[in-house]
């Protein structure tokens, strides 16, 4: 039986190995571990890769986003108990990061047929404490839509991106996810498009005092040694991650040419009644961090995932409890009765995520999807 990971970090890191080696020794033997050469390199690289003036490297992508709604709060433009409007359908981290800082999230329905935020059901839940839109670019698609521009310049909202899954992607004008909205948060996460070999994030924005607030908070709250601006925190990436970054996002594009192709041939050839596809989108709109399908009921789902296991085939439920689900929101007063989403809830119950990555061969996804259209 062959085994087909649901991605081989091993096998990912490997496809550009001899420079990753490279440039890890070369930091190793540098000497200079943190806040050196390694990260202004990779920052002025992945700010004119998103297209952004500022890129500032954090510890990981949930502190990306915790930073940049704390700026916002430290520049008098949010204040805890203001309101931001979240997608429902999405990994915790970007509701954690709201209510982090004394925030309240409002969590907004998907598209069944797109998975994304319903940006026709935003408008309604507005109110005067609103003061952003936190859009997340879930599996690699595009979650911006010119309503949500639109919203956000009637109401004076800020547009925040979860950037997390969607390194590379494009809106139809050829803005890059992390340049659309005010500010944006990356996570570098080992098994993300662009993965470092630990954690790893960054905020990228074109607003100058923001990008200065976000350095700061992330450095204990300093702007200069030993004088301490904020109550920050020690997140900071490290020059060996700002290296092996700097190295791969050479290789980005081309890796994410390579999940589209994966991508492609799931679309054409599986054939199942039990299973379903969100919208194919345009190729540049889906870098294809995961790609989900949707099973015919949860029953179906965990019996789908099984039998692929048994067949040596790894999948991933993305994600099994919804974040108002969670027993650590149970007792919110935003929460409270609990919410009840029943497009979150049918997802979490029905989305299963295949194989994909830019180390994945052809012949492993045709025997993926020859499982796939055998499955009863």
């Amino acid at each position: 039986m062959k085994n087909i990971p649901f991605l081989s970090l091993k096998d990912v890191t490997a496809l550009h190995g001899a420079e990753i080696n490279e440039a890890v020794s070369r930091v190793v033997n540098g000497g200079w571990y943190l806040q050196g050469k390694e990260n202004e390199q990779f920052e002025k690289h992945y700010s004119e890769f998103i297209g952004t003036k500022h890129t500032i490297g954090c510890a990981n992508g949930l502190d990306a986003l915790i930073w940049i709604f704390r700026a916002y709060i430290e520049m008098g433009v949010m204040s805890p108990g203001d309101e931001v409007i979240v997608p429902a359908n999405t990994y915790i981290a970007t509701i954690l990061a709201i209510t982090e800082n004394g925030l309240i999230p409002v969590l907004i329905e998907p598209k069944p047929n797109t998975l994304e935020i319903d940006d026709e059901l935003i408008e309604d839940r507005i109110t005067s404490k609103t003061k952003a839109i936190a859009i997340v670019h879930l599996y690699g698609r595009i979650a911006y839509t010119d309503k949500i521009g639109e919203l956000c310049k009637k109401y004076n909202l800020k547009l925040i991106e979860d950037c997390a899954q969607s390194h590379g992607c494009k809106h139809y004008d050829g803005r890059i996810t992390g340049s659309i909205g005010d500010a944006a948060g990356h996570s570098f996460y080992p098994g993300k498009n662009l993965g470092a070999l630990g954690d790893g994030g960054a905020v990228t924005t074109n607003d100058e005092e923001l990008a200065a607030a976000v350095r700061a908070l992330a450095n204990y709250g300093s702007q200069k040694k030993y004088v301490f601006k904020y109550a920050g925190r020690n997140s900071r990436l490290d020059e060996i991650q700002a290296a092996v970054l700097d190295v791969k996002l050479k290789y980005l594009t081309e890796d994410n040419a390579h999940r589209k192709m994966v991508a492609n041939y799931y679309y054409e050839h599986i054939n199942n009644p039990l299973i379903s596809l969100p919208d194919l989108l345009p190729d540049e709109q889906n870098v294809y961090h995961l790609f989900p399908i949707i099973v015919k009921g949860k029953e179906y789902r965990d019996r789908l995932h099984d039998y692929l296991a048994d067949n040596g085939v790894g999948t991933v439920c993305h994600y099994p409890i919804a974040p108002h689900k969670q027993e650590c929101y149970a007792k919110e007063l935003w929460n409270t009765p609990q919410l009840s989403l029943p497009i979150t809830e049918r997802l979490a119950d029905e989305e299963l995520s295949l194989p994909i990555g830019p180390s994945i061969t052809i012949e492993e996804v045709k025997e993926v999807v020859k499982l796939i259209n055998d499955f009863k």
